[in-house]
């Protein structure tokens, strides 16, 4: 993964090259070289990956790993305060509450809308087949969390009959 440092070190020097073009293009147009045209071109468009890699450096990219967590896949997110995870059936407890922690971890973005509440919901469920042929969601638990606050505590709430009910 690459780090923000790393970007803000590449807009720097895909800077440096956007001021090289630049003067060549100063000296394309200074001596009428056939290129002049296509060399500001090229400075534009080294502008344009300067800003953007500046950018990137701007914002981090932050990801929790949280140890005994297993893979969710990402199902809802409204980008303000709900969020659904899919989980496979065999979750176990621990695994779901380390699982709910990383979530909230990775979904945790001061860009999120906050209407009425301040708090981000991540709903976890998983599909279970009661019968042959039919399939049936089961919310497995729940952790809730601040919008603003990346170190403000989280509310974890393990549905524990649904996780027996899976068995």
């Amino acid at each position: 993964m690459i780090a923000t440092a790393e970007f803000l070190l590449a807009a720097k020097w895909v800077g440096i090259a956007t001021l090289a073009f630049a003067a060549l293009a100063v000296f394309g147009f200074i001596f009428k070289w056939g290129i002049r045209f296509r060399l500001v071109g090229i400075t534009g468009f080294m502008g344009v990956l300067t800003g953007g890699l500046f950018a990137l450096g701007l914002v981090p990219f932050i990801h929790t790993e949280i140890p005994g967590a297993v893979h969710f896949s990402l199902i809802y997110d409204n980008g303000a305060t709900q969020a659904a995870i899919a989980l496979p059936p065999d979750i176990t407890e621990s695994q779901l509450d380390a699982t709910l922690r990383q979530a909230a971890g990775n979904l945790f973005s001061n860009g999120r809308l906050g209407n009425a509440s301040d708090k981000l919901t991540i709903r976890a469920r998983t599909i279970i087949h009661p019968e042959p042929g039919v399939s049936q969601p089961l919310y497995l638990g729940q952790v809730t969390r601040s919008l603003s606050n990346r170190d403000e505590e989280l509310n974890i709430e393990i549905y524990r009959q649904n996780l027996a009910q899976k068995s």
